[in-house]
């Protein structure tokens, strides 16, 4: 899969190069995908223009990797649903079975991994 080239939106990116959120960004770009990094307050992280919000989203997203814990990503399922991305990625710490059986339910592949060992061993 690492040969196809995605539109990846990074759900809880931080401007913070030591968050993992951040890392995953600069990875992502670095590999060629074209990602949209989602922040309400952050206009820009690693050169990259930045969403306020997912309904701002008007293109097709192959794969939504979440940095966000389930307190936060509840209330935003409707919106998640909304992009219908081919996949969600949660990464440790963002498990959400709520969302994760609603996804199931519409079709879209859920996985719980780590888009940084995806992306470094040739997963993604």
């Amino acid at each position: 899969m690492e040969d196809l080239k995605q539109t990846v939106v990074v759900l809880g990116a931080s401007p913070k190069p030591k968050r993992y959120s951040n890392k995953a960004v600069s990875l992502l770009k670095e590999h060629g995908h074209q990602v949209i990094p989602v922040h309400p307050a952050i206009r820009e992280i690693v050169g990259l223009p930045v969403a306020a919000s997912l309904a701002d989203i008007d293109r097709s997203v192959d794969t939504l990797t979440l940095y966000v814990s389930s307190i936060h990503s509840t209330p935003l399922i409707d919106a998640i649903l909304s992009l219908n991305p081919t996949r969600v990625i949660f990464n440790p710490g963002t498990e959400n079975p709520e969302l994760k059986a609603t996804l199931k339910e519409q079709g879209i592949h859920a996985e719980d991994a780590c888009t940084l060992v995806l992306l470094n061993t040739g997963q993604f």
